[in-house]
């Protein structure tokens, strides 16, 4: 089963990641038929840098059973120039990350439920 808009975005991650943007400059993720800022229907793909910022994490050790496989990781939320993405950081890099390291998205598939997700790296 696939989700329309968000798997497409996924797959860019791993290439020429994108975001959309209205008129009035409000950054957000696909899938949107409206800018959940001030409601514009007119959006366009802008590229997402190619790197983000770490605005704050935690590391999970005891994870929800969605996620047994994946432990220990982190939860972060990164910066890229105004857009905020959510996303897993590996458990080879959770004792390098802090606030403020450079990280890059990309997809990966979740080890327990098989699904995809966002996966960061630091840089």
């Amino acid at each position: 089963m696939t989700d329309a808009g968000y798997d497409e975005w996924l797959d860019a991650l791993d290439g020429d990641g994108y975001y959309l943007t209205c008129e009035e400059g409000h950054g957000s993720l696909p899938p949107r038929r409206v800018c959940p800022h001030c409601g514009s229907p007119d959006l366009s793909k802008e590229s997402l840098p190619e790197s983000g910022t770490v605005e704050t994490f935690t590391v999970v050790h005891v994870p929800a059973p969605s996620f047994a496989g994946e432990a220990p990781y982190a939860t972060v939320i990164a910066d890229f120039d105004g857009v905020r993405l959510t996303g897993i950081l590996g458990s080879d890099a959770v004792d390098d990350v802090e606030i403020g390291s450079a990280v890059e998205a990309g997809a990966a598939t979740n080890e327990t439920t098989d699904s995809r997700m966002v996966r960061f790296s630091l840089r």
